[in-house]
C-alpha cells in the first residue's frame, strides 16, 4: 500500500541560522563560477554514470536553486525539487522542466516507491544529529522504487582544515578555533559576523557514511568528488581551460573510489540502492 506523507509532517523547522545563510542567495553562484565549478562538474560527471536513462523520475531533495535540476531536466529527466528555503524554490520553479516546492528531507510529501532516483546533495550537511541524517536517508529509501537509486553528498571531516590551509586562512587566529573545532567532532558552528566561515553543519568521516546508509536500508558505494585537485593552486584558471579541465576530470575518475583517498576530497558522493522486492515464488530460493 502506498502512502502520501504530509509535507514536513513531524520534522523540525530549518534552523534559523541555516535559513538566514541560504537566504543570502549565494549558493547558486558558488557552483557556477570559480573553484566551485569543480564540485559541480564532478557531481555531474559521477551522476551521469550512475543514473538510469531518461526520462526517469528524479526527486532532488535539498536541491537549492536548481543548479543540478537544471541540467538534469535538460538531459530529459522528470525533475521534482524539494527545498526548505522558499527563495531557492522560487528560483528553481522558473527552470524549464522542473517542478519545485518547499519541503523537508526528513518528511517528504511523496508517495512510497514513486520515484526512480532520490538526490540528497545538501541536506545531510545541515543535520548535525545522526538520527536526523538516517531519518532523511530512510525517507529517501521509502519514496524510491525497489531497485532505485539514492545519492547523497557529504562534506568530509577535514575539508575545512584542508581548504583553509590552502588559502592561508588557517593562520588567522580568529578563524582557527572554528576550523579546529570542526576537525574535532565534525560540527561546524557559526560564530556570527564576518569571521564565521559557514553556517551550522556536520562534516563526516568518510568511513562513517556507509553505516548511516545501511541503517536506512541502502547498500552504499562512495565516490570522492574533488580528490586532491581542489587544493591545486590557481584552480579557477585551469578550470577555464576546457582541455586542462577535461584532463583533470579524467584523472579524478581514476582515484574516485579508492578508499584510502576518499578523505582528501572536499565532498563525498555516496550512492545506495533500494533492494529489489522478491516475489513469493522467489522467497524459498
Amino acid at each position: 500500500m502506498e502512502t502520501d506523507h504530509a509535507a514536513g509532517a513531524g520534522a523540525p523547522a530549518l534552523a534559523e541560522e541555516i535559513a538566514e545563510y541560504y537566504e543570502r542567495d549565494g549558493e547558486d553562484g558558488r557552483l557556477r563560477s570559480g573553484a566551485g565549478r569543480l564540485e559541480f562538474w564532478r557531481t555531474q560527471d559521477v551522476l551521469r554514470r550512475l543514473l538510469p536513462p531518461a526520462p526517469a523520475r528524479v526527486l532532488d531533495v535539498g536541491g537549492g536553486s536548481g543548479v543540478h535540476a537544471q541540467w538534469l531536466a535538460a538531459d530529459g529527466y522528470a525533475v521534482e525539487l524539494v527545498d526548505p528555503v522558499p527563495l531557492h524554490v522560487g528560483h528553481a520553479a522558473r527552470l524549464p522542466g522542473v517542478t519545485a516546492r518547499v519541503g523537508d528531507a526528513r518528511a517528504l510529501a511523496v508517495p512510497d516507491a514513486s520515484v526512480d532516483v532520490v538526490l540528497l546533495l545538501g541536506p545531510l550537511y545541515h543535520l548535525p544529529e545522526r538520527e536526523d541524517r538516517v531519518r532523511a536517508l530512510a525517507e529517501a529509501h521509502r519514496v524510491v522504487r525497489p531497485g532505485g537509486l539514492v545519492v547523497a553528498a557529504t562534506i568530509n571531516r577535514y575539508a575545512a582544515l584542508h581548504d583553509n590551509l590552502s588559502t592561508g586562512l588557517y593562520f588567522d587566529a580568529e578563524h582557527r578555533p572554528q576550523i579546529d573545532a570542526a576537525v574535532g567532532d565534525g560540527r561546524m558552528r557559526p560564530t556570527g559576523g564576518p569571521k564565521s566561515l559557514f553556517t551550522t553543519a556536520y562534516f563526516h568521516e568518510p568511513t562513517a557514511v556507509p553505516a548511516e546508509f545501511s541503517d536506512a536500508g541502502l547498500t552504499p558505494h562512495g565516490y570522492g568528488l574533488e580528490g586532491a585537485a581542489w587544493l591545486m593552486g590557481d584552480v579557477s584558471d585551469w578550470l577555464d581551460d576546457p582541455a586542462r579541465r577535461d584532463l583533470v576530470l579524467r584523472a579524478l575518475r581514476r582515484t574516485e573510489a579508492e578508499p584510502s583517498l576518499l578523505g582528501i576530497s572536499g565532498h563525498l558522493l555516496t550512492a545506495g540502492s533500494r533492494a529489489q522486492e522478491r516475489r513469493p515464488d522467489q522467497l524459498a530460493r
